[in-house]
């Protein structure tokens, strides 16, 4: 404990000493302090300009050559509104409708963000290196390699709007997802110009309730979305916080909308295939298959904590069969207390699986959250969703190394045997659950 004391107080001396000189050395602008991705809101329409017109770099709000700026604006828009619908730590969103009559959402970087993020990144790494020295058993360097990984994707507004069509096109069977149409012509690598889309937060029960939205069906079909996105197409939108995803209703169809889609992951075919076997085993209580995925993707001897991490559930219900085991409170405080008691071998675990698996971790857990407000978390209806679509998975897999036409035939009468059986089980359930309601009513009948 010495040593360490020791060690804080010369990493202080250090710092302080370091901030001390840079602060002398130059004028304190607060912009430059930094803090990661935080703190930044200093767009104005100035900026806007900047990238449709390739000028005004350094237009100043309140100059004569901001409202020369300004005007310009009236040439793409009719109106647009200075006040932002809504700001985060890299851009903010505004609201303006084109000269056709058609509203659209602009969203905007914020201006220093491209330049501040690399000194973000800097200290990000001198801070989880100091962590490391005070601390040994922590090793949080695959946080900074993510970050210099993911950073330039999430600032790249182009990139986002290609996301965004692409997992429109791979997920347009599914009548009830919306993903905003990009405005290419009004958009640049800091400027992203798309579709204006109302919507209450996923999160929301009163606005759900207000709009006659089915909270079940919602928390089902966002189910149904990643699981597709996860084991049949390996594409992922790894930010669906509730700010992300909204719901709507669009006369009789009621609608989720997924927004922002700066950060996917792609998953690599023998990765996304550990995980589909893994995920079957989880959900079936196939102990053998549990350890033996879980090696095949780095956890080694830590398989039991990684089954817990990436399920959120206890030992004893990844044993039962997490399908068949419901949550309980008693668990939920379980899982928080162990999470602080193991936090050095969680540390290692992250620090051994694949790269991949870390904004999948992050991607449940945000998930995971939304299901806990909705109260919808480890209904049977995702589970069977999550099924079909790691039985679907596996067959494509399969067809696709398949040399022979009877093999691949072969493939599909298991993938549809397979799939027949998840539908006769799920129709079990529905009428054991009508049974049950009928019973249920037919006693408080008899009682009244």
């Amino acid at each position: 404990m010495a040593v360490r004391i020791l060690k804080v107080s010369s990493l202080a001396s250090a710092l302080l000493a370091s901030s001390g000189l840079y602060l002398y050395s130059r004028p304190l602008d607060i912009n430059d302090l930094s803090v990661i991705r935080f703190g930044r809101a200093a767009a104005t329409t100035a900026v806007i300009s900047y990238d449709y017109l390739t000028a005004f770099r350094h237009v100043e709000h309140g100059t004569e050559e901001y409202q020369a700026v300004k005007s310009k604006l009236s040439e793409i828009f009719v109106s647009f509104e200075e006040e932002p619908q809504g700001a985060a730590s890299l851009a903010q969103v505004h609201r303006a409708v084109l000269h056709d009559g058609r509203t659209v959402a602009v969203k905007v970087q914020h201006p220093k963000v491209q330049k501040q993020s690399s000194k973000d990144i800097m200290v990000m790494e001198v801070l989880v290196k100091a962590v490391h020295w005070l601390f040994p058993d922590f090793a949080f360097m695959w946080l900074v390699e993510e970050a210099k990984k993911n950073m330039p994707l999430e600032l790249d507004f182009l990139n986002e709007g290609h996301n965004a069509e692409r997992v429109a096109s791979l997920l347009s069977h599914f009548p009830f997802l919306k993903v905003p149409t990009i405005h290419w012509d009004l958009s640049t690598k800091r400027i992203l110009t798309m579709e204006f889309v109302e919507g209450g937060q996923v999160d929301d029960r009163d606005y759900m309730k207000k709009h006659n939205i089915n909270v079940n069906k919602i928390s089902e079909n966002l189910g149904q979305l990643y699981s597709e996105m996860i084991f049949v197409h390996g594409f992922v939108h790894c930010d669906p916080h509730p700010g992300n995803v909204l719901v709507r209703r669009q006369k009789q169809q009621t609608e989720i909308v997924l927004l922002d889609h700066g950060l996917y992951q792609v998953l690599q075919p023998d990765f996304r295939m550990d995980y589909c076997h893994l995920w079957m085993s989880l959900i079936h209580g196939d102990m053998s298959g549990v350890e033996r995925y879980s090696r095949r993707l780095g956890a080694g001897d830590l398989f039991p904590l990684f089954a817990c991490v990436l399920t959120a559930r206890s030992w004893n219900a990844v044993n039962t069969g997490i399908s068949s085991a419901p949550v309980t409170q008693a668990e939920d405080v379980e899982i928080r207390t162990n999470a602080a008691r193991y936090l050095p071998q969680i540390s290692d675990l992250l620090n051994r699986v694949p790269r991949q698996m870390l904004l999948l971790l992050k991607t449940n857990d945000l998930l995971r959250g939304i299901e806990t407000t909705l109260q919808t978390r480890a209904s049977s209806s995702s589970f069977i969703n999550m099924s079909r679509c790691c039985v679907r998975a596996v067959a494509r897999h399969k067809r696709s190394k398949a040399r022979s036409r009877s093999r691949r035939v072969q493939i599909m009468l298991t993938e549809s045997l397979s799939l027949w059986k998840l539908s006769v089980y799920e129709l079990l359930l529905w009428f054991r659950g009508s049974m049950m309601i009928r019973w249920l009513a037919a006693i408080l009948a008899f009682l009244h």
